[in-house]
C-alpha cells in the first residue's frame, strides 16, 4: 500500500501507539485525589508540557479537546460570546476548512458581519486584505497557517502582526491543524492569541486535539460540566489520547526542519514528473507547504482517478476529507476552472513516503491517461 492522504489522517506512529497503551495502563480519573488519578493527572501534564514547548507557550495556556473542530468551535463561540453584544465583526479568509467557514457562516446568522478575503488574481491572499477588512467592530479574525487543499501557506505572521499593532482588543485565532510538527510553528511569532491543534495529523490518534489561548485572553468555556482543563473545558480527560499526542509531539518537535527538507525534496520530484506530461497540471504554489500538493489530470475525473488508484493500492484524495464529493470551494477562490477542479486530487506526504512512492503514483495516473482517456 502507498499511503498518499496523509492530510487527512497520518498513520499513529510507534511511540504514540507505545505512550496511548501506557495511558490505558495508568487508568485512574486525572480529577481524583488519590495516587490513582495522581498518577494519571501526571502523564497528562508531561503531554501539556511537551505540546506547550513546542508551541513556544506555557503549559498553561493549553487545553485538551477531542480535535481541531472542536478548538476552532471553542474560539469562533467563545469569541462571540466575549465580545460579540458590543461588537459585530468577524474577519476569514475564504479558505478556510469547514471547522471555521461554517462556525462564521452561523455568527452570519447570528447576526455578525463576516468578512471573507478571497485571492487576489494571481491566487494568493495579501495580508494587508487581511488587515484593511479589521474596523473598530471587530472582535476576532480566523485565518488558516496552511490550507489543507493545496498547502498555500497564508500570510498569519504578517496580518495578525498588523492587526495587532493597531488594533490591540482584537481577537486572532489560527487553525494550525496543517501546519503544526510540519512547518516552524510558535504561538508569539504568529501573533495568535488561539491556535488550533489536532493529533492525528501529525501521527497521533484520533479524537484528541488542542487549543492555545493566550494568558490574558479570556473567553467563556463552550463545555460545561465538571470543571476539568481549569474550568475551561468540562469532561474527563482521556489520558490514552492525551499521552498518543504529546509522544508523537514529542517525537516530531527535534526533526521539523529535517522532516520538512524531505517532503520538499519528495515535493520537487512530484512536480518534476508531472510536469513531463501535458495531461497533468499542478495546481499547488510555489512557496507552499511540501507536504500537500493539489494536481489535476485533464480529461479525467478526480473520483474515477481515485478509485483508479486505490485498485492499484495507492491511496490519494479527491480534496478535503470533510468535502465529500462537493467541488472544492477552496480551489476555486484559487481560481482555478471547473474542468480543472473536477479533475484535481490532492496528494499528501508523510515522513515516511519515498521518491519511490512518486514514481509508483505517477506512473499509474500515466496508465490512467492511457487506459481511460486514450482509448
Amino acid at each position: 500500500m502507498i499511503y498518499l492522504d496523509n492530510a487527512a489522517t497520518t498513520k499513529p506512529c510507534d511511540e504514540a501507539k507505545a505512550a496511548v497503551m501506557k495511558g490505558l495502563e495508568v487508568f485512574g480519573n486525572p480529577s481524583s485525589l488519590h495516587r490513582a488519578g495522581l498518577d494519571a493527572e501526571l502523564l497528562v501534564s508531561d503531554a501539556r508540557e511537551i505540546i506547550a514547548d513546542a508551541l513556544g507557550v506555557t503549559p498553561d495556556e493549553v487545553y485538551f479537546t477531542s480535535g481541531a473542530t472542536e478548538s476552532n468551535n471553542t474560539a469562533i463561540f467563545g469569541a462571540y460570546k466575549a465580545h460579540g453584544k458590543r461588537k459585530k465583526r468577524v474577519v476569514i479568509s475564504s479558505v478556510e476548512h469547514p471547522a471555521v467557514k461554517n462556525p462564521a457562516q452561523e455568527l452570519e446568522d447570528m447576526g455578525c458581519e463576516v468578512i471573507r478575503i478571497s485571492p487576489d488574481e494571481n491566487g494568493e491572499i495579501n495580508a494587508r486584505d487581511i488587515f484593511a477588512a479589521v474596523n473598530e467592530d471587530t472582535f476576532l479574525v480566523s485565518c488558516m497557517l496552511v490550507n489543507n487543499e493545496n498547502g498555500y501557506i497564508l500570510p498569519v505572521e504578517k496580518a495578525f502582526s498588523m492587526i495587532k499593532k493597531k488594533y490591540p482588543q482584537v481577537l486572532t485565532h489560527c487553525d494550525c491543524v496543517q501546519g503544526f510538527m510540519k512547518i516552524p510553528v510558535k504561538a508569539k511569532k504568529l501573533n495568535a492569541d488561539m491556535i488550533s491543534l489536532s493529533g492525528h495529523k501529525i501521527y497521533a490518534p484520533k479524537g484528541i486535539g488542542a487549543l492555545y489561548v493566550k494568558k490574558g485572553v479570556h473567553i467563556p468555556p463552550f463545555m460545561l460540566g465538571g470543571g476539568q482543563e481549569k474550568g475551561f473545558r468540562s469532561g474527563t480527560e482521556s489520558v490514552p489520547l492525551i499521552c498518543g499526542f504529546g509522544a508523537a509531539v514529542k517525537k516530531l518537535a527535534p526533526n521539523v526542519s529535517a522532516n520538512f527538507e524531505k517532503a520538499a525534496d519528495i515535493q520537487a520530484y512530484l512536480i518534476e514528473k508531472c510536469n513531463e506530461n501535458g495531461d497533468v497540471f499542478v495546481n499547488s504554489r510555489k512557496g507552499g507547504s511540501p507536504y500537500v500538493t493539489s494536481i489535476a489530470v485533464n480529461g479525467l475525473k478526480s473520483e474515477v482517478l481515485l478509485h483508479y488508484l486505490e485498485k492499484r493500492e495507492i491511496y490519494v484524495s479527491s480534496g478535503s476529507a470533510c468535502s465529500k464529493g462537493h467541488q472544492s470551494y477552496v480551489l476555486k477562490a484559487m481560481g482555478l476552472s471547473d474542468d480543472l477542479i473536477n479533475s484535481s486530487i490532492r496528494v499528501s506526504f508523510c515522513r515516511s513516503n519515498t521518491k519511490e512512492d512518486v514514481e509508483k503514483l505517477v506512473l499509474e495516473i500515466n496508465n490512467a491517461i492511457d487506459n481511460l482517456i486514450k482509448v
